[in-house]
């Protein structure tokens, strides 16, 4: 499944500091799912959740360079030299980062004191995306990832989820065990008209003001425990 995750919530099954999780937002999922990578407590955007261990193992895995999107508010203005020094890399904590697709968004003529960016990275270390943009000057103030694999929904909402479209899991598959695969590539998904959409495809956030009743769980794949992958 997808969710769009919102700032305040911690990307995990439960918290010893009790603070709000991912799973609180799943209201109405009956199956044991868990996060496949992670999004930090004041980031937001497309979180995938699964119950299938090999494929968030791959998924997870530096070997296969899953590409994930992210658009970054940050302060100031980064120049060419910094945009070519996050392409190429930077160093952190005594490693170099793999090279990046850096994009420069238009300006926002009412906020002179912040940058909009898009980047793209294909590993998952530590905090990864706020800690490239410390390194150059330029912190991050705000973090949202559009796009994970051929994954990317713009419409929806924070806090909502949806199940994944059979073509999205065939593709996810593919690009998880490295197959270039031109069909692949980052899309929005095909949706129906709201009104044709069956019960329980696309639920909102606890509390939700109108839940219909859901459609019986659907078993998925292996249970297996993942791998803890890294912040970002």
């Amino acid at each position: 499944m997808l969710l769009n995750k919102p700032r305040g919530y911690v990307t995990t099954r439960s918290d010893p500091q009790r603070r709000p999780t991912v799973i609180d937002l799943l209201r109405g999922v009956r199956e044991y799912v868990y996060p496949v990578g992670r999004l930090d407590f004041e980031s937001e955007g497309l979180l995938l959740l699964t119950n299938d261990g090999d494929l968030a193992a791959q998924l997870t895995h530096p070997r296969h360079g899953v590409a994930r999107v992210y658009e970054v508010q940050v302060l100031g203005l980064p120049d060419r030299h910094d945009i070519e020094r996050l392409s190429r890399g930077v160093t952190i904590d005594g490693r170099r980062t793999q090279p990046a697709e850096v994009e420069l968004m238009p300006p926002n003529r009412k906020d002179s004191r912040h940058s909009t960016l898009r980047i793209t990275v294909r590993e998952g270390r530590n905090r990864q995306v706020r800690r490239m943009f410390e390194t150059i000057g330029h912190p991050v103030d705000e973090l949202r990832r559009v796009a994970i694999g051929p994954l990317k929904d713009s419409r929806l909402k924070s806090g909502y989820w949806r199940d994944l479209t059979p073509e999205e899991v065939r593709q996810l598959k593919r690009v998880a065990a490295g197959v270039n695969d031109a069909a692949a590539r980052v899309s929005e998904p095909e949706r129906p008209d709201p009104r044709d959409r069956p019960s329980g495809s696309v639920r909102p956030a606890a509390p939700a003001r109108s839940l219909r009743s859901d459609p019986p769980a659907r078993p998925r794949t292996a249970h297996r425990k993942p791998r803890r992958p890294a912040d970002r």
